[in-house]
């Protein structure tokens, strides 16, 4: 089965002898010919490329445990954060246009036809990689989100929680599923917010949030023990603890300067491609 969405090649058949049109014009400088002949050549190999990926997406697309009805489970989620972001069906032309266009795609059931998440509200999901899962029946587009992806405005579609369901707790749209290092994050914001009107209990986060100069001699310190860890031979868990210590006092100073982990993390991921010596280098230059 074709994919609608690619390019169309279905006719391969150039109107020309190619070899002979090539071979025209080969001596005496760059005459036009040879230009035309360059041109050709590269829209050649540009054609080539484009049935050589055609082939490979339509393996993919058959390879695909696709169930009676012709679909499948895709989940987004945010390549940075890890947050599950939404949940959605797709057949062979959504997995197809989302692959070439690298916007999460899907398929609506109810009106049966393909949707962009985005189209509308224009936060699109800007898909980075595509896994499948070990029995081929569920995707993952694993994408960076341009704003909030739920239509209630929430950053993702999973804040409601069955333990606070079970409490009878009012669900809150900010209570979103987050792991780890995301909850301090939380946490830490959450302190910062209740020093304006001193709510809440004395806490050592909220002391670091209004004592700069104590925070700093934090970081310095945790990252000095540390480097001992390395040093003096200690053990892994002593190592683990102290990097928990210069994550979260690193973190507090994130709060201060309105920076999020996501941000820091997006950095990182951007210079997965690029070697550590170069990146150096290219501060220096900068500064310069």
């Amino acid at each position: 089965m074709a994919v609608s969405s690619l390019p169309c090649i279905q006719s391969l058949r150039a109107p020309f002898k190619v070899s002979s049109f090539l071979s025209a014009g080969v001596c005496g400088g760059f005459s036009k010919k040879k230009k035309i002949n360059a041109i050709v050549f590269a829209s050649w190999r540009k054609l080539e490329k484009e049935v050589y990926l055609q082939s490979k997406v339509d393996s993919l697309l058959d390879g695909i445990k696709w169930d009676d009805k012709g679909l499948a489970v895709a989940i987004a989620q945010n390549v940075d954060t890890g947050a599950i972001l939404m949940q959605g069906f797709i057949n062979r032309d959504a997995l197809a246009t989302t692959i070439t266009s690298r916007k999460a795609t899907f398929f609506s059931r109810s009106r049966a036809a393909l949707w962009t998440k985005g189209e509308t509200s224009k936060n699109f999901i800007n898909v980075h990689d595509i896994f499948v899962d070990c029995d081929r029946d569920s995707i993952i587009y694993l994408g960076k989100p341009d704003g909030p992806t739920c239509h209630t405005g929430s950053e993702t579609c999973y804040f409601t929680s069955i333990s606070d369901l079970l409490k009878e707790q009012e669900v809150e749209q900010n209570n979103l599923a987050l792991t780890t290092l995301y909850s301090l994050e939380s946490t830490i914001s959450q302190r910062e917010s209740e020093l304006a009107g001193q709510n809440g209990k004395p806490s050592w986060t909220k002391r670091l949030l209004l004592d700069e100069n104590l925070l700093c001699s934090k970081i310095r310190e945790e990252a000095d023990e540390l480097c001992r860890t390395l040093e003096e031979k200690e053990d892994s868990s002593r190592t683990a603890s102290e990097m928990a210590d210069v994550i979260y006092h690193a973190m507090v100073l994130l709060r201060l300067k309105d920076v999020k982990i996501e941000n820091v993390v997006e950095v990182l991921r951007q210079r997965f491609s690029q070697s550590g010596i170069e990146e150096k280098q290219s501060r220096v230059t900068t500064q310069s």
